[in-house]
């Protein structure tokens, strides 16, 4: 098993001792990314806006990865409230308008809400 860090300026650099994604055989792990544009400044606004930025991370992450959004087979999002699931589940339909992968949604931890963030995205994807 090989076992390989990715790294993209297209996407904020992750917060801490964390990897934005890594490759293990045919699978890449990606870290929870969340609405920071690469160049590390906060997404403003409503749910919608940040998930948008959202995705557009994971994409640049996942491209870097040698994979891509529709090859993802696993997902869990965070979200800061639980009224936002019902916009944040309007948005995520735009990115996979056909089946989309299977998901898991959680509250954000307090840290994440002290921050501004109202989504947090991670998954599980082929390569």
């Amino acid at each position: 098993m090989v076992r390989n860090l990715v790294s993209t300026p297209a996407a904020p650099q992750a917060i801490g001792p964390y990897s934005q994604a890594i490759t293990i055989d045919n699978l890449v792990f990606c870290s929870g990314q969340i609405p920071l544009k690469p160049d590390g400044t906060l997404v403003e606004g409503d749910i919608a806006a940040q998930a948008r930025q959202v995705l557009i991370n994971l994409k640049a992450v996942l491209e870097a990865a040698g994979s891509s959004l529709d090859k993802i087979v696993w997902a869990n999002w965070s979200l800061k409230e639980a009224a936002d699931f019902e916009v944040f589940n309007e948005e995520w339909v735009r990115w996979f308008p056909g089946q989309a992968p299977v998901g898991q949604a959680t509250l954000m931890p307090p840290l994440q809400r002290r921050a501004g963030f109202r989504v947090s995205l991670g998954v599980i994807a082929q390569k």
